[in-house]
C-alpha cells in the first residue's frame, strides 16, 4: 500500500465533510452523533454496574486478551473490572478520541490529542500498543490527524479523521490509502466489509472503505461495534440496543439508554458503558 499526500487530499474533501455536519474537535471536546434523536432518550431497562472511580468521558472500550474491559477517555486508557472497579493502565493521561483493537486481543490502536504530561504533537496521529495499553508508540499521521472513529479486525484498519473522510491501512497504520469521504460517527471491520455509522444511516462497503452503500431496512445507529464472530452491536439514537449476525439483517435487544460507547463480545453478548456506568447485554 502506498502512503498519500494528506494536507492535498484534506483540501479536496474539506466540502464534502462540512455537508455532513460532523465537526472536528480540539481537546475536551466530544464527536458528533450521525444524527439527532428526534425525541429524548429513554431511560435504560437493562441493569447496570456503578464504575468506582468513575471515568471523565469515554470514548471506545475494547476487550483484551484476558477478557478485561479496556476504556479509552479523555485521561488515558483504563480496566474496568467486572465488579465496576476502575483501575489506569499504564501511565499514559492522552485524551483518546479513537480506541481500537482486534477483538481479544493485546493490539491498540488509538488517536486524539497529548495529556498534560505529555510532549508529543497535538495531535497524535495514531498510536500504537502492543501490551495492552500500558506503553504507546507513535505510529504515523503525528501532528496531522485526530481521528474520532477508528476500527480494526487485525488486518485492516480504518479511521475517520474527524473532518474530511476515511483512511485505511493494511499494515498496521505504517501507511495509509483514503478511503470514501464519508463522515463516520462510528466504524467497524468484519469479513463482510466495513460498516460506518453516518447521517445517511448505516452504510456498508466490500472494497475496503472505498466507496459505501446504504444498509436498507437498518436502524439509525449512533454507536457500532463488531465482534470475533463476524457479528455486529449497536446503539440507536433513541438508546435501544440492536445486533446483528452480519449486518443486513437487526434485531433489536434492549433499551440502554443514552450511552458512550458499545462493545461486542460476540452475537450474545456486549457491553454498553457511559462514565459512571457499565451495562451488560446478552
Amino acid at each position: 500500500m502506498s502512503s498519500f499526500p494528506l494536507r492535498r487530499w484534506a483540501h479536496v474533501l474539506v466540502p464534502v465533510a462540512a455537508a455532513a455536519v460532523l465537526a472536528g474537535c480540539t481537546t475536551g471536546e466530544q464527536s458528533a452523533a450521525p444524527v439527532s434523536s428526534a425525541s429524548p432518550s429513554a431511560a435504560s431497562e437493562v441493569p447496570g454496574t456503578a464504575l468506582e472511580p468513575a471515568l471523565d468521558h469515554l470514548h471506545g472500550l475494547h476487550l483484551d486478551s484476558g477478557g478485561v474491559v479496556l476504556a479509552g477517555t479523555h485521561t488515558g486508557l483504563v480496566e474496568i473490572a467486572a465488579n465496576g472497579r476502575t483501575a489506569r493502565v499504564g501511565d499514559s493521561d492522552d485524551d483518546f478520541m479513537g480506541l481500537t483493537g482486534a477483538p481479544g486481543t493485546d493490539r491498540l490502536f488509538a488517536s486524539g490529542h497529548p495529556g498534560p504530561s505529555s510532549s508529543a504533537p497535538n495531535p497524535l496521529g495514531l498510536i500504537d500498543s502492543t501490551d495492552g495499553g500500558r506503553t504507546w508508540t507513535p505510529k504515523s499521521l503525528t501532528g496531522e490527524v485526530d481521528f474520532h472513529a477508528l476500527s480494526t479486525d487485525g488486518e485492516l484498519l480504518v479511521g475517520f479523521d474527524g473532518v474530511t473522510g476515511l483512511l485505511t491501512s493494511t499494515d498496521g497504520g505504517t501507511s495509509w490509502t483514503a478511503g470514501a469521504p464519508v463522515a463516520a460517527a462510528a466504524l467497524a471491520v468484519t469479513e463482510a466489509g466495513v460498516w460506518a455509522s453516518t447521517a445517511a444511516g448505516l452504510q456498508h462497503s466490500t472494497d475496503g472503505g472505498r466507496t459505501f452503500t446504504v444498509v436498507p431496512g437498518a436502524p439509525t445507529l449512533a454507536l457500532l461495534s463488531a465482534a470475533h464472530d463476524g457479528s455486529l452491536w449497536g446503539i440507536d439514537t433513541a438508546g435501544a440496543a440492536w445486533r446483528s449476525r452480519t449486518g443486513q439483517s437487526w434485531e433489536q435487544h434492549a433499551v440502554v439508554g443514552a450511552v458512550e460507547a458499545v462493545l461486542a463480545v460476540d452475537f450474545d453478548t456486549a457491553y454498553a458503558a457511559t462514565a459512571q456506568t457499565l451495562y451488560p447485554l446478552g
